[in-house]
């Protein structure tokens, strides 16, 4: 892979939409639930999907990917019968068209945003208005989701324009096609710092929180759930309920979630 002249583009790591895409026909041949969930939700998730096996009578299948990506293909007709987004905006795009059922979307997580650089690295900072992001990034790049679509690399360019360093940092700026991919170039070395949820950061052992951004720098980082319009499948509210559970939130907040729902 070459890395040359990042600039302001997309950069595709890991061919999730191709998974997404690939396992949908054989989720549904064996007639299990669904899950389309945004790719910071990937450890987390797994575990909780396994323990609730036993309460919905069979594990789901889960494509993870970035929450515009996934909205998208929703909208394509894909047979989702749950969405899992990183943010309220991708859940709206996908409710204002009436893909969603209103009654059954809930927010479900929170989570913070934090700077990262390889596990090896011996950056420090103090995020605060106006901080030397760019002296810090040196040479290097700055690994972020999409800054237009990702909710991750939203988050992360809204921040940085609210603390007064987007200007200094755009040219440096690495796009990648989710926020797993963005962490993915900082944990290998491929890019000298990264803006990732924390939730990522404790998930990666190649990398290192160097700050954490202020929560009033961003929108608040809020993960929506909701049972799509044409779900079929007869387990899924069954999942949805054990999404909710004490049991849940627990393997949630393992992996540096807040949990935003009362537990079932």
């Amino acid at each position: 892979m070459t890395h040359k002249g990042f600039g302001l583009r997309t950069i595709a790591i890991g061919g999730f939409a191709a998974a997404v895409l690939a396992a949908m026909p054989a989720a549904h041949a064996e007639d299990k639930v669904m899950v389309f969930a945004a790719a910071s939700l990937k450890d987390a998730l797994d575990a909780v999907n396994k323990a609730c096996e036993a309460d919905v009578g069979e594990a789901a299948t889960v494509s993870y990917a970035a929450s515009s990506a996934l909205a998208k293909q929703i909208e394509g007709g894909a047979p989702a019968d749950i969405f899992i987004s990183a943010d309220l905006d991708w859940m709206k795009y996908l409710s204002d068209r009436k893909l969603t059922k209103p009654d059954t979307e809930v927010k479900l997580l929170g989570n913070e945003i934090v700077l990262v650089a390889p596990k090896d690295s011996t950056v420090e900072a103090r995020i605060e208005k106006g901080f030397d992001l760019a002296r810090l990034v040196g040479d290097g790049k700055l690994a972020m989701g999409d800054v237009k679509a990702v909710p991750a690399g939203k988050y992360g360019k809204a921040a940085l324009e609210s603390l007064g360093v987007w200007p200094s940092v755009e040219g440096k700026v690495a796009q990648a096609e989710n926020v797993r991919a963005a962490l993915k170039l900082v944990s290998t070395g491929e890019a000298a710092l990264g803006i990732v949820y924390a939730t990522d950061a404790h998930a990666e052992k190649g990398v290192k929180v160097v700050g954490t951004f202020p929560e009033d720098s961003h929108p608040p980082i809020i993960y929506p759930v909701a049972q799509i319009a044409d779900s079929k499948d007869k387990d899924t509210l069954a999942f949805l309920k054990c999404l909710q559970s004490a049991k849940a939130g627990a393997l949630f907040k393992e992996q540096g979630f807040t949990v935003l729902t009362p537990s079932n």
